[in-house]
């Protein structure tokens, strides 16, 4: 798994289950909607109702949704890993990746971007 600095990291209640190294949204569920906003990226996967923690600013591993290339923008997929931004309108940038991914699946560390 990539390494962390990360710089803060918010305690949000999960929102239904949450996957580990996933993003989150503002509301504590894992997101689901493709480019949509987030708070940030779950450091473990966490249950209903519990206490999550969240990395909201620095850098952190992110599960990847496909490939992805240093030069890439990222964006949230709608099972919350971290995409190729698709350019098709609307999406928000979440990441800037600091590593590649030849697939989905794979961990890479990306540096978090405030919108």
């Amino acid at each position: 798994m990539a390494q962390s600095l990360t710089l803060l990291t918010l305690t949000v209640t999960a929102s239904g289950a949450v996957a580990e190294r996933r993003f989150v949204g503002f509301d504590g569920a894992q997101i689901a909607a493709a480019g949509a906003r987030a708070l940030g990226v779950s450091q473990y996967g966490q249950d209903d109702g519990k206490d999550l923690a969240v990395d909201v600013i620095g850098t952190t591993p992110v599960e990847t949704g496909g490939a992805v290339a240093l030069t890439d923008e990222l964006v949230a997929d709608a099972d919350g890993r971290a995409i190729a931004n698709p350019g098709v309108g609307g999406e928000v940038v979440l990441a800037d990746p600091l590593d590649t991914a030849s697939g989905a699946g794979e961990y890479i560390e990306v540096l978090l971007r405030r919108g």
